[in-house]
């Protein structure tokens, strides 16, 4: 075979046969295929689609191109979750111990932040000592001595999707469901977790905007999870408003230890207390109550123990930007919009998220949200307050939140959106 049939293939319109997608996936991950015309076939997929059986082949090639891990000598079930990502999303952090303190085992393999989405491995790595790469070794040692682990994924494990979504990152080309749906699934189901769920964002800080996209984002992945003997969920959760309080990196380690501790935002809450139950019912556990977890302190020690046995001191205290800046209501009223996109974008710009997978960030930057959609506020009360060490970039921060914010008057009634808008299965 040779790669121009095949980009003309899908250029026309056409649907890739088994043999050419087995074929260009491995030549490019071998160097055989050059970027420049692995670009031009993810630019045809991303006009012309993929069916069901071509993204399940592409999945399944991609798979196919490293390792597979397998946690079948665990005593547990397994059971992971994978969200598509936002602003605020801290919930992997109270969510793994907690699963695991219902009795199920979780091998939570996660990533960077890049753009205006926060990173889960960046939030961690706040905590002083800690640390996300461990050798398949270590992460079955800490799986079986605390029943979660979080980290990242080894450099064996689909190493076609490592070389191919840097290449869609930077030709215009991430936003094909065949090629997100299939990039997901390709890690997570080669990480060898028996069940999986879910959480796709939808809303203004969500790569899907509109609920259709993702619902046929869901869909597409559920089907292949199923498809590869996976047993998966997915729900569909609003991302139009930043998750929680805060968004940043230590910020957002202080408010899930709030959340294991028993308090913290209601959505952070309500949305963790969900996805641990969907967690639970598809590992086989479904009369585990993770809300007496959270509440008898069980949650809690399963985090202390998951953190410490990754190198990192759970009584430390976490970093603290150098700079504040206040940023006021502007009228009286009800809080009626906070735009999660330009939250994300302004924490990014203080230097909690990075432009490059190679760029740094700052522990201690982000923003606190002292009200949201539906509480009054008065004009001159706080409404954010930016951190960040460089001072200098307050004001780029704050370009990015013009506009951000929506107010009506104080007698109007809001309802807001559910945290959870749909279920599928």
């Amino acid at each position: 075979m040779d790669a121009i049939s095949v980009i003309r293939a899908k250029r026309d319109g056409g649907r890739l046969s088994d043999g050419q997608i087995d074929w260009i996936i491995d030549a490019y991950t071998r160097g055989e295929v050059d970027p420049e015309q692995m670009s031009a076939l993810a630019m045809a997929i991303f006009l012309n689609g993929m069916d069901r059986a071509e993204i399940a082949r592409w999945t399944a090639a991609m798979i196919a191109s490293g390792e597979r891990m397998d946690f079948s000598s665990l005593p547990r079930p397994t059971a992971d979750k994978h969200s598509t990502g936002g602003v605020g999303d801290k919930i992997t952090l109270p969510l793994a111990p907690l699963v695991a303190a219902c009795g199920a085992a979780v091998p939570q393999l996660s990533g960077r932040g890049l753009g205006h989405t926060g990173g889960t491995l960046d939030k961690l790595e706040s905590i002083p000592g800690w640390r996300a790469l461990l050798s398949n070794d270590e992460m079955m040692d800490v799986l079986r001595e605390v029943g979660s682990v979080i980290c990242a994924a080894g450099d064996g494990l689909a190493p076609a999707d490592k070389k191919l979504y840097a290449l869609r990152d930077v030709t215009g080309t991430v936003e094909s469901i065949p090629l997100i749906a299939s990039s997901i699934m390709s890690k997570k189901i080669a990480e060898g977790t028996g069940s999986l769920v879910l959480d796709v964002k939808v809303g203004s800080g969500a790569f899907m905007k509109d609920i259709d996209a993702a619902r046929e984002l869901a869909t597409t992945m559920v089907g292949l999870g199923t498809d590869h003997g996976v047993r998966t969920v997915a729900l569909l959760t609003d991302m139009s408003t930043p998750l929680g309080r805060t968004a940043g990196n230590a910020l957002e380690v202080r408010e899930s230890v709030e959340v294991l501790a028993g308090g913290g935002p209601a959505d952070v809450v309500e949305l963790t207390l969900a996805l641990a139950r969907e967690m639970l019912d598809a590992a086989g556990l479904p009369d585990a109550d993770p809300a007496k977890a959270l509440a008898d302190g069980s949650a809690m020690d399963h985090w202390r123990r998951m953190i410490a046995a990754q190198g990192g001191d759970p009584d430390a205290e976490l970093p603290v930007a150098r700079e504040r800046q206040v940023v006021p209501a502007a009228a009286d009223g009800v809080l009626t919009r906070l735009d999660a996109y330009a939250v994300g974008v302004a924490a990014w710009r203080l230097g909690a998220g990075r432009a490059r997978k190679e760029d740094p960030v700052q522990a201690g930057a982000g923003i606190e949200i002292h009200a949201k959609p539906g509480e009054r506020v008065t004009a001159g009360q706080p409404l954010l307050t930016l951190h960040t060490d460089t001072p200098e970039k307050f004001d780029y921060a704050l370009q990015a939140l013009d506009g951000a914010v929506d107010y009506a008057p104080a007698d109007t009634e809001f309802s807001a959106s559910p945290i959870v808008l749909e279920r599928i299965a």
